[in-house]
């Protein structure tokens, strides 16, 4: 039996008609989060949901997530204030029982809408990631977050006594590829939490490397967890190591080609062209499955944005090349 309440975006609660909220851009995923009366049994440093944190239980990264009935969110999707929707991204909150929820809203949502359903969610054996996909569920996401073993155990392992541990997370990953198939499984990495660019390229590069999809966050400081007064990264790293993955993913360059100084910062990117291989500025857009755009996810709707939630403006190409270096011509 599928859970009677969830936790929905306000943006999605928007287009779901479930709240009258004036959106800058619209999501076009829906973005709900399974709810629990508790806190998440998981203890990431930077989550709002940490079970040892004070954080407001409404929100993940910027965004707030109010609670709903199952009944009028099924409703919402039925009759939706605008048909802008894509895709269905189910977070996954860790607490007894999360599984078989998990499992009865994936069948549901398969069963009441047309929309693909995607998960993100925690290491769970491989027979319950083939029940996912059996569920309905055509994307799955297991977030590594953490760009190396150290700082991974930091924020979401040993270091904050919880059980997450970096190569359990990667087993479960490339057994999401056996299951789900290339390209439909992503892990997420969060930019911001101590580690040098060259860490997160080479993370890419592992990633696509495993056929997995790497998804790009800018760390965003939450009042009452552990990683609050941490600030978010420089925009023009985020910048130059949107323009890497980009690269990698599209096969445009490899790690190899890629240039750092001593400090890990990226300093050049081989052959590449880059104003003519970043031209359209997709490079900057919100990374993750189809559909999703994710907005002000890490930033305020008056920007600097981190990741795009929609097409840029000649001009906004002009101003993110620029910050890498790069000078278009008229």
């Amino acid at each position: 039996m599928a859970p009677d309440r969830l936790r929905v975006s306000v943006g999605t609660a928007s287009v779901l008609g479930l709240l009258k909220y004036r959106l800058a851009v619209p999501p076009t995923t829906a973005y709900i989060m399974s709810y629990t009366e508790g806190s998440c049994t998981a203890n990431c440093a930077f989550c709002a949901q940490a079970r040892d944190h004070t954080a407001d239980k409404e929100h993940l990264s910027r965004v707030v997530w109010p609670d709903f009935t199952l009944e009028s969110v099924l409703e919402g999707f039925r009759n939706p204030a605008m048909n802008v929707l894509e895709r269905i991204c189910v977070q996954v909150i860790i607490y007894p029982g999360f599984l078989q929820d998990t499992l009865s809203l994936v069948k549901l949502f398969r069963r009441e809408t047309e929309l693909p359903v995607s998960v993100d969610i925690c290491p769970v054996s491989p027979e319950a990631l083939q029940e996912l996909k059996d569920a309905g569920a055509d994307r799955i996401g297991i977030p590594l977050d953490g760009s190396t073993p150290e700082i991974f155990d930091k924020v979401k392992g040993k270091g904050v006594k919880a059980s997450y541990r970096w190569k359990n997370h990667f087993k479960a990953l490339q057994t999401a590829v056996e299951i789900f198939g290339e390209t439909h499984v992503g892990s997420n990495i969060i930019v911001g939490l101590g580690e040098t660019e060259r860490d997160v390229v080479e993370l890419i590069q592992r990633l696509h490397n495993l056929k997995i999809m790497p998804v790009l966050f800018a760390f965003t400081p939450l009042k009452g967890t552990r990683l609050e007064h941490l600030p978010q990264p420089p925009v023009d790293s985020y910048r130059r190591l949107q323009a890497a993955r980009y690269l990698i993913v599209h096969r445009k360059a490899r790690l190899s080609d890629i240039q750092f100084s001593d400090e890990g910062r990226i300093t050049g990117y081989g052959d590449v062209d880059l104003a003519e291989a970043l031209s359209d500025g997709e490079a900057f857009r919100t990374t993750g499955c189809p559909g999703c755009n994710r907005p002000f996810y890490n930033e305020r709707p008056s920007g600097p944005f981190y990741n795009y939630p929609r097409p840029l403006s000649g001009e906004e190409v002009k101003t993110e090349l620029r910050l890498i270096g790069v000078e278009q011509d008229d």
